[in-house]
């Protein structure tokens, strides 16, 4: 172990270089993910400095782990975290374009027909053109469903089109979905679930 020879049932540490036999032995590195189903008012950060409620509270402390992507404050619903950068940057990067849906609901109630055609046809926002790849009504509002993922992008989408959402719960991510997942509760993702992300480890 670096360059001495040790007892078996040494601890190894972190950055030690280990070889048996001349051969360099690589560890294994088991990530974990969790699916969160995120109340509002509880911020999607690893910490605050102003000692506010974050996700992290709510699923159990492990060494890396980070949110994929963000849902703002005021928003629910589901969110994925890891110690995995590998599954971040695929669930976050452009290109690989995974599909979130959202059930959004406004002020002034089940989002018009044709409001739905412009939210699908798309609109201007502050930092350019933003497009719904589907919208469905809801009552008191629609089901919208979008690939790209800029900053309260759904919430001033609608506010371009004239509608002000007073809630907003993510239900899905790819294939993946809160089912009935209980509000501020989280489940381990496993094979299955990354299989469905299109994600091999």
């Amino acid at each position: 172990m670096n360059g001495q020879v040790v007892q078996l049932g040494s601890t190894v540490v972190p950055g030690d270089e280990v070889r048996v036999s001349g051969r360099r032995v690589e560890a294994r590195i088991e990530h974990v993910s969790f699916l969160l189903n995120k109340p509002a008012g509880v911020l999607c950060s690893v910490g605050d400095d102003r000692g506010r409620s974050t996700v992290m509270d709510l699923v159990p402390e492990v060494a890396g782990l980070h949110p994929v992507g963000r849902l703002d404050a005021d928003s629910e619903g589901l969110l994925l975290l890891t110690t995995d950068g590998d599954l971040t940057f695929q669930l976050t990067h452009p290109s690989h374009g995974h599909p979130k849906t959202y059930h959004v609901w406004c002020a002034e109630g089940t989002v018009a027909w044709r409001t739905r055609i412009r939210l699908v046809e798309g609109v201007l926002i502050g930092d350019g053109f933003a497009v719904a790849d589907a919208v469905a009504p809801l009552p008191g509002g629609c089901i919208l469903t979008i690939h790209d993922g800029r900053n309260r992008q759904v919430r001033r989408m609608l506010a371009a089109t004239g509608y002000t959402v007073v809630r907003l719960v993510r239900t899905q991510i790819g294939q993946l979905d809160l089912a009935d997942l209980p509000i501020g509760r989280y489940r381990t993702l496993d094979g299955k679930d990354l299989e469905a992300l299109g994600y091999t480890p």
